[in-house]
């Protein structure tokens, strides 16, 4: 009768080491997964913000097109969506402006940085100081330049 009770509490014992396990692996699981989920959404939203200062270049060229200048530093991109006020006039300014509703912000909800001049001699620039929305940073804090888009993708 005590033997049968001592082997009984060693199985039961070897079973609570057993959950014990199966609780560390799945721990270990979630923790890998969760990991590479929030790599990959970091990656969408430096590829998001890539995406839309490509759309601000493709609407800054059509303005350059329609008004034979790009906007002004103080314009900044505000010219994009409604038609600037100061400055010479764009007589071709299209009524809905060059972007569709009001003008967004980075995916981490900071405004889209425009200068004109450029950098590197571009006419202009458009960036976006990612994660900490501060100018420089490294990793998902890396600035997004519209002169090197190709380093985002």
């Amino acid at each position: 009768m005590e033997e049968r009770k001592r082997r009984r509490q060693r199985e039961e014992a070897f079973t609570l080491i057993e959950i014990m396990v199966v609780i560390m692996i799945i721990g270990l699981l979630v923790g890998v997964v969760g990991i590479n989920v929030m790599n990959s959404y970091r990656k969408a939203e430096r590829k998001a913000a890539a995406a839309q200062i490509s759309n601000f270049e493709a609407a800054l060229d059509t303005y350059r097109m329609d008004c034979g200048r790009y906007p002004s530093p103080d314009q900044g991109l505000t010219a994009l969506v409604q038609s600037p006020g100061g400055g010479a006039p764009c007589r071709n300014y299209p009524p809905g402006g060059y972007l569709k509703g009001k003008l967004p912000n980075d995916p981490w909800g900071n405004p889209y940085v425009y200068m004109s001049p450029g950098v590197n001699g571009e006419a202009y620039s458009v960036e976006s100081y990612g994660a900490d929305g501060m100018d420089g940073g490294e990793g998902e804090n890396a600035d997004i330049e519209s002169w090197n888009l190709s380093e985002t993708q």
